[in-house]
């Protein structure tokens, strides 16, 4: 998105000097100028820019004049004041009502594009901020604890929305880590049920020789330690919802007479003979492939089709886009307000991380990184510093994957590492330095042009860490 800037000076050339130097921004930028700050008043009441440059001494209204007004029109309008006179007084007073720095004139054209570069990046930033969090308010509670607006996420609340409030039984299928069991639950809020239990059960997580009993309940002396009748799940789920997760971790036997009950509505505990009736909706959820289990006749056919009236197909994190960033401001708010912390975003650099990683953990994996990143922070933003070595090295694809998900040879991988190295040590050597190229390449024993090109090539701005 192309960037509005002001630019009011008495001063033609001044106007002009800072209008050229703009254009050799990254970015692209639309450049407004006037030389009388009463126009640029009334230009700033019916326009909206991202950022102005003011002299302080203008005849007709002063800087810091025209500076009170700017504020009145957009608050966190970034301001930057020039001055040929400098002065403690006028600094502070030009502080005190809002501008973001000001600079001295003659002033070297590096230093007004290090200077305006770095208060873009933090407006685009703190807009881009606001419109996450706007679309997280307008998600909030809809779908429970869902979080996403990618095509691929819009269809799966699309059939959320169409048989919630339907009886039928749901399949839902994806990869570990991508919020299986919280598409369940919003299933369950929604329907004529949520009033009744949502039970889930993970079928992987429970002993074999226990599965009957905790599913189906047991009878007192049924077995060996069974000394007091105990109900089962699927009970206990009556008039509710009943989450079988990781459905195909099941064994034979337990496929054959869960399918029995789910068709009959009826139950038997262990040791028992009396059949209880049990009201309940089904919602299974699988990371494997069940009809190649079935083909193979590892899954019983009639129980695949029993549950899969309606299939739900839950996307990887790593084909939904933008909903990365999203979730991480999700997780942000939620992790720093439980931490106590005031960490209010993510650095430029880190959500470019976010956005490259193929994330094989899924959703879980994010919320994990932004948990540790949240725990890190010294400042009130999470950097580079405060995430995992591996995720700032494999941004762009997993562990001797590309981003395409084809796997590297040698040299790919060799050169993906020694661009990861660079930037770190590069960043680290400025932070230590203060944003000093000169003292960072000295510190580093390379040479200050050649420094300034592999900052270059990693897109480094040495302002950033002034």
């Amino acid at each position: 998105m192309q960037a509005r800037i002001l630019i009011v000076d008495d001063e033609e050339g001044m106007r002009e000097v800072c209008a050229d130097t703009l254009e050799l921004l990254e970015s692209s930028v639309e450049v407004v100028q006037t030389g009388d700050p009463l126009e640029a008043e009334k230009i700033l009441a019916d326009q909206a820019f991202d950022l102005m440059i003011s002299d302080i001494r203008m005849p007709g209204m002063d800087g810091v004049t025209l500076l009170g007004k700017a504020r009145e029109h957009d608050p966190d309008l970034p301001v930057i004041m020039l001055t040929g006179f400098p002065s403690v007084d006028t600094a502070v007073a030009s502080m005190k009502l809002g501008a973001v720095d000001y600079l001295t004139k003659p002033f070297l054209p590096d230093e007004l594009l290090a200077t305006v570069e770095r208060f873009l990046d933090e407006r685009r930033l703190r807009d881009e901020n606001r419109l996450l969090r706007r679309q997280l308010e307008t998600q909030r509670g809809r779908f429970g604890a869902l979080v996403g607006d990618s095509p691929a996420m819009r269809k799966v609340f699309d059939v959320i929305e169409r048989v919630a409030d339907t009886d039928v039984d749901v399949l839902i299928l994806g990869e570990t880590g991508t919020g299986k069991e919280l598409v369940a639950r919003a299933l369950h809020e929604r329907s004529s049920r949520k009033s009744a239990r949502f039970v889930p059960v993970d079928c992987g997580a429970i002993p074999e020789n226990l599965l009957e009993s905790e599913f189906f309940g047991h009878e007192k002396g049924a077995f060996t330690g069974a000394g007091s009748r105990s109900i089962g799940l699927l009970e206990y789920a009556h008039q509710g919802t009943f989450f079988l997760d990781e459905l195909g971790e099941l064994p034979a036997l337990l496929q054959a007479k869960l399918l029995r009950s789910l068709q009959e509505r009826k139950i038997r505990r262990v040791g028992g003979r009396a059949e209880i009736p049990v009201d309940l909706r089904v919602i299974a959820a699988t990371g494997r492939d069940l009809k190649a289990e079935v083909a193979a006749g590892t899954f019983r056919e009639d129980l695949f089709y029993r549950v899969n009236v309606v299939t739900v197909d839950l996307p990887p994190l790593r084909e939904r886009g933008d909903d990365v960033l999203l979730l991480a401001e999700h997780f942000r708010g939620r992790c720093a307000e439980e931490m106590g912390k005031d960490v209010g975003a993510f650095s430029p650099e880190v959500r470019e991380i976010l956005r490259e990683y193929r994330w094989p953990g899924n959703v879980r994996e994010l919320q994990n990184v932004v948990r540790r990143g949240i725990a890190m922070a010294r400042g009130d933003q999470v950097s580079v510093d405060d995430l995992p070595d591996h995720l700032v090295v494999n941004a762009g694809g997993t562990l001797g994957e590309s981003a395409e998900g084809e796997e590297l040879g040698f040299f790919d991988l060799r050169n993906r590492r020694l661009a990861a190295f660079e930037a770190d040590y590069l960043a680290r050597k400025l932070e230590e330095h203060g944003g000093d190229v000169t003292a960072a390449a000295k510190s580093a024993q390379i040479p200050r042009g050649t420094y300034y090109r592999l900052m270059k090539n990693h897109g480094l701005k040495a302002a950033d860490f002034r």
